[in-house]
């Protein structure tokens, strides 16, 4: 079924649209397919990027259990197609509103646009955003199963599905369709601070 993406504030976009009608800030990015484009540059594809405030285990009487992680809306990034290239121009919230960060480009990008064909097919709709993992240098598009939900307030929940952008850490596959639920408990472990040596568990 067709994605359901959430709205872009429309100061973000105006900004994308100055800053991409500025011959100095596309001159001076450091994105070679914007510098080397010679039709009009259009920024689409507009996501939500949320950065992950992971979960933190519970005890359990047989095994541990997880919380949900948290989501914290962090700015919206903006594809922009250069030829057969691809950049973006990404913004962030600032305390005067929405506002043009930087433009960039690389690997990330193009995968994105396969997860979003990937989640194209699904039967269920879902919204999608763009998930940062810091400490693990990770990726992904999260398809939110709340259709309804305002970016700035949307929560991972059970029913939601991961999809990690390639390139992805070790041990997790890039462009595999995960349950948000089945992933937490991984990336839990993956981002809980090593024991100190000496110590007992």
């Amino acid at each position: 079924m067709p994605l359901q993406v959430p709205p872009a504030p429309a100061p973000a976009l105006r900004s994308v649209l100055a800053a991409l009608s500025s011959p100095t800030a596309v001159r001076e990015a450091r994105t070679p397919a914007l510098r080397s484009a010679t039709g009009p540059l259009v920024p689409e594809h507009p996501l939500p990027m949320h950065v992950l405030e992971p979960a933190s285990p519970v005890a359990a009487v047989t095994a541990p259990a997880y919380r949900l992680p948290r989501a914290r809306l962090t700015g919206w990034r903006f594809h922009i197609r250069a030829g057969e290239q691809v950049a973006a121009g990404e913004t962030v919230h600032t305390p005067d509103g929405w506002a043009f960060s930087h433009f960039c480009e690389g690997p990330y990008l193009l995968s994105t646009e396969r997860a979003l064909r990937q989640a194209e097919p699904l039967a269920a709709t879902y919204q999608p955003h763009l998930l940062s993992v810091p400490g693990l240098y990770m990726m992904t598009l999260w398809l939110h199963s709340d259709v309804t939900a305002e970016a700035a307030t949307a929560q991972p929940a059970a029913g939601d599905l991961l999809i990690p952008l390639a390139p992805a850490p070790p041990g997790i596959a890039a462009h595999r369709i995960h349950r948000l639920s089945d992933l937490v408990p991984v990336l839990t472990l993956r981002l809980a601070p090593a024991p100190l040596l000496g110590t007992s568990a």
